[in-house]
């Protein structure tokens, strides 16, 4: 009888055929154990597991592990067929019938197993029918020693690929009828989460035992009492879809994770900064165990890494493949790391099937582009056709979201009414139509803190480089501070922490800092004075979320002072705002004068944003438009390298003049990760210290010229541009010539 344990599955680490499928199945085991009642085919999963790898047994594919275990050179054999397809030799069909599995459940076994990588399928029918004679008569007397006598090589070895013409497609005609695309879903995307997991050597899911007790204990310590009525209709609907307002200071963190309760969950936010603000609440404050709490976005092994310096014991290269497989109970991410199904890219069941148990909090809708929300509404339809839950908890709703969701036949709760504090009183407005400027700012500043916030990182260096020039004019001695997305990591992460302090509660400095859109809702900072240009509504009620942020304003006068632009627009209208959102914010604005109650700006943002003021706008079309394309997109088409999920035009490289300026230090952390005795992990330490010396600048910036390119592997390098000033002050600056040679800016 032939014996599984001499075929190889892997050659690093060596492992069977047999030892392979042993760990899917006891992975399945303790899914099953952790996830009882999901509605997916245990059975039909467990079939899944035992057949996948079975066709490894060819004997090409046995020849390449073979060579690499001996240390010869892999190749690839261009004869070669795709093990999941000569795994489908295995599934006896009939006998299946016979035990009751229905024509669709057996066609979904058959799906799963072929697909379970991404192959390209290019071999010829002959070239099938020799390949299969030749696993015959290598498998004669096959059976498998751990299962029962279902399977056993047949007599007559065929795949029956009657069952395998066409992928498995979602009929859009009709969404009642796609039931067997989503069981697919599910059985396919769990055995890749199984098979992965195994690959690794990790277990594919943690439990959530903990999530209910660390709240409570956090209540306990706080002396909070009882939970406050948004936390309290949050743990009451917890099996529901909700959508709820609650304004700043309300516990909406804890609200969130509360009717996440003991179950799988995901907590979005739309800026990295703001995520990593709640992960360390969380991994500090409510679960104090790190590694049952993950943190993912596109620099979530930077954050690890700086964990690591501090926790010694952290195995940071496990903790990151379980945050990446999504094997951890709470993970606090970005909306592109889960809403990327949308595109339905090869491989992207594994995902959604994770979602379709899960419950997903959405914070600080508002704030998402309208490609983006796009994104979102596709994305519930599909999570919660598939079991999921969402809740969208956000300060302010556009109405536009809800009239899409509702569009989209999803059904969700609303409590009667939002969750607001009016009588604390935060903000006076005083709306000024003119052009931020530089004297006025300085007028404001009487020891004090002043936030000053552009649309647009030249027009922040302008009024930063005014200030400077027009203080001495003052009789007052201003501390100014300049802070942009233009920025080195390294000095943007310094710059966001001093701020953080200046802005604190605690801090008695005083001083004036210009920032862009990255202070919107991305730092708890706290200011006495907020001025600010005019850029949407959204964005300017997160703009006031900076100033009196945990306090009630008693004074006389203003505290928050916009400049609307007056008879011309203020910067970046049109380029990075949309133009009509500008013109509905600014007649929206236009009779505020003094105090302005949290209602007040729920029920603005709400009317602005809703369908019938925005149908007919630039925002609304983009919206409807990327719908539209969503919806147009074939399953599997497309590969996941083919997403360009956020759609910005952002490209990350290294200034020559940073380059020159700090050349010892960067080639050496080159030198070091091009060396062939560099292990893996110091290569990622090195590269994560050469992203300090890197800044994000818009394509456009860079698109006329050629880089000089530093080539680190195949799959990395580093793109070095010259045509810029770089200091630590004002960030990134064209040089003049190349102001002068381009009218882009």
């Amino acid at each position: 009888m032939i014996n599984i344990n001499n075929y190889w599955a892997k050659s690093n680490p060596k492992e069977t055929i047999q030892e392979h499928t042993d760990s899917l199945l006891k992975n399945l085991c303790l899914f099953k154990s952790i996830y009882p009642n999901i509605p997916v085919n245990y059975e039909l999963l467990k079939l899944a597991c035992i057949y996948h790898d079975l066709g490894k047994m060819n004997i090409r594919f046995q020849a390449k592990i073979q060579a690499s275990i001996d240390g010869k050179k892999s190749y690839k054999d261009k004869l070669e067929i795709p093990h999941g397809i000569l795994s489908l030799s295995f599934i006896n069909y009939k006998y299946l019938e016979d035990k009751g599995f229905t024509e669709d459940e057996i066609r979904i076994l058959f799906h799963a197993v072929a697909y379970h990588h991404d192959r390209d399928l290019d071999f010829e029918e002959e070239d099938l029918g020799r390949e299969i004679s030749l696993l015959k008569k290598e498998c004669v007397g096959f059976k498998y020693d751990k299962a029962d006598e279902l399977i056993q090589l047949p007599d007559e070895i065929e795949a029956k690929f009657y069952m395998l013409n066409d992928r498995i497609y979602e009929k859009n005609d009709d969404d009642n009828n796609n039931q067997t695309f989503y069981d697919y879903i599910k059985i396919k995307g769990l055995l890749n989460r199984l098979d992965y997991a195994a690959s690794a050597g990790i277990n594919v899911e943690v439990a959530n035992d903990f999530l209910i007790q660390g709240l409570e204990k956090l209540k306990e310590k706080e002396n909070w009492g009882e939970w406050n009525k948004l936390q309290q209709y949050m743990i009451n609907n917890r099996d529901n879809n909700v959508v709820v307002i609650a304004q700043t200071g309300m516990g909406k963190t804890e609200a969130g994770l509360l009717w996440i309760g003991n179950n799988k969950g995901f907590f979005t936010l739309p800026l990295k900064t703001a995520i990593n603000e709640i992960y360390n609440r969380i991994t500090k404050k409510i679960v104090p165990d790190r590694e049952k709490v993950g943190l993912l976005h596109s620099e979530t092994i930077f954050k690890y890494h700086e964990l690591q310096e501090s926790i010694e014991e952290l195995d940071i290269d496990e903790y990151y493949l379980k945050t990446r497989q999504l094997s951890l109970p709470i993970t606090v991410c970005t909306l592109d790391q889960l809403f990327d199904i949308v595109f339905k890219y090869r491989g992207f069941e594994a995902k959604l099937a994770t979602l379709s148990y899960s419950k997903i909090v959405i914070d600080e809708v508002q704030m998402y582009s309208p490609d983006l929300l796009a994104y979102l509404i596709v994305g519930l339809h599909y999570i919660i056709k598939l079991g999921g839950k969402f809740a969208i908890l956000t300060a302010t709703l556009p109405g536009i979201v809800k009239y899409y969701l509702k569009g989209e036949g999803i059904e969700f709760q609303e409590p009667q009414s939002p969750f607001i504090k009016d009588e604390l009183i935060r903000h006076s407005v005083k709306v000024i139509p003119s052009q931020i400027n530089a004297e006025f700012i300085l007028q404001h500043f009487n020891n004090n803190k002043v936030l000053v916030i552009c649309n647009t990182v030249k027009k922040a260096r302008e009024i930063f480089e005014d200030l400077n020039n027009n203080k001495k004019l003052f009789d007052k001695d201003v501390t100014i501070k300049l802070l942009h997305s233009r920025f080195t990591r390294k000095d943007r992460r310094e710059k966001e922490e001093e701020i953080v302090e200046f802005g604190s509660k605690n801090s008695m400095e005083t001083g004036i800092w210009v920032a862009t859109q990255v202070v919107e809702a991305s730092l708890d900072i706290d200011f006495d004075i907020l001025i600010t240009e005019l850029s949407d509504l959204n964005g300017l009620f997160q703009r006031m979320g900076r100033c009196y942020r945990h306090r009630t304003y008693d004074k006389q006068g203003y505290n928050c002072f916009i400049f609307d632009g007056g008879e011309r627009t203020c910067s970046g209208v049109g380029s990075v705002i949309d133009e009509d959102i500008f013109e509905l914010s600014k007649e929206a604005i236009n009779d505020i004068d003094g105090i302005m109650k949290e209602s007040e700006k729920m029920q603005l943002v709400e009317k602005v944003y809703s369908a019938e003021k925005l149908m007919g706008t630039k925002y609304y079309q983009e919206v409807q438009k990327t719908i539209n394309y969503i919806k147009t997109i074939t399953e599997f088409e497309k590969s996941k390298d083919d997403i360009n999920f956020r759609n910005i035009d952002n490209i990350t490289i290294l200034p020559k003049c940073v380059y020159l300026n700090n050349k010892a230090e960067i080639d050496e952390l080159i030198n070091i990760y091009k060396d062939e005795k560099t292990t893996k992990d110091d290569k990622r330490k090195c590269w994560i210290d050469i992203q300090d010396y890197l800044v994000n600048v818009p394509g456009y910036e860079v698109k006329k010229r050629k880089p000089e390119i530093i080539e680190l592997s195949k799959y990395r390098r580093i793109l070095v541009y010259d045509g810029f000033h770089y200091d630590s002050i004002l960030g990134l600056v064209r040089t003049e010539a190349e102001e002068k040679g381009d009218n882009q800016i």
